[in-house]
């Protein structure tokens, strides 16, 4: 049996999960997982075992908790949304955050790939970043309330990262600039790994994971997607 599997089984006689009462969403979860997330080429037992154990559904709005496991984005307000599933694993996967490491995130939103990079490094190294205050103040209280408390919060401008926690061993981007943020360049470590969507607003964008290698960025597709803007102050 895998790991993925006996996780499930795991999860499926406890019956709750690890935070409120009886987890209704333990089979979504593995539907997500099989269907949406392995059948598309994700493989990284970590990352799958993150996306099993988070709660996808204590993210979304209570209007869209039929939803929440579906595969696509959901709007949590202000105009910004909870990206699909494959997208959150896709990204994960690519930025390889193993535990020690340090990670930024750029557009905190609802928390949730917040939560996931929790589940793959120490809590308290991972860094993420909200330009709309009451989305950082949802996250944050939703995180806390999650468990993942020591992850580090902050209300600010995202292009400009988090300059006095750099450097970062990764950094994922969860909304599209129109550029490569010079500052984030600044602040990935030799040898990290950034996740950035680049594109105009409202259209298609392609995502890059892009490697700093001897002080010089290597770019390499991972594809087409539409995220919502980069939101500047």
């Amino acid at each position: 049996m895998s790991r993925i599997a006996v996780l499930i089984v795991v999860l499926a006689v406890a019956g709750a999960d690890a935070w409120a009462g009886p987890d209704r969403y333990v089979e979504a979860r593995r539907a997500m997982v099989e269907t949406q997330i392995k059948a598309r080429g994700v493989r990284d037992e970590r990352v799958l075992r993150a996306m099993l154990t988070v709660p996808r559904h204590r993210f979304v709005p209570e209007r869209h908790l039929r939803q929440a496991y579906n595969d696509h984005p959901l709007p949590i307000g202000f105009g910004q949304t909870i990206s699909q599933p494959y997208i959150v694993a896709l990204m994960s996967e690519e930025a390889a955050v193993r535990p020690g490491q340090r990670v930024l995130e750029i557009g905190t939103g609802s928390g949730y790939q917040a939560a996931i990079l929790a589940e793959l490094t120490d809590h308290d190294r991972v860094y993420t970043v909200e330009i709309i205050e009451p989305l950082a103040q949802s996250a944050a209280r939703g995180l806390r309330e999650l468990g993942y408390g020591k992850v580090r919060t902050r209300t600010g401008d995202g292009y400009l990262g988090w300059p006095q926690a750099a450097p970062f061993d990764a950094i994922l981007v969860t909304a599209a600039p129109d550029h490569v943020p010079p500052p984030l360049v600044q602040q990935l470590k030799e040898g990290g790994r950034m996740v950035v969507p680049v594109g105009p607003p409202g259209l298609v964008q392609t995502l890059w994971r892009i490697t700093k290698e001897g002080g010089q960025l290597k770019f390499h597709s991972l594809g087409a997607v539409m995220f919502v803007p980069l939101v500047r102050r």
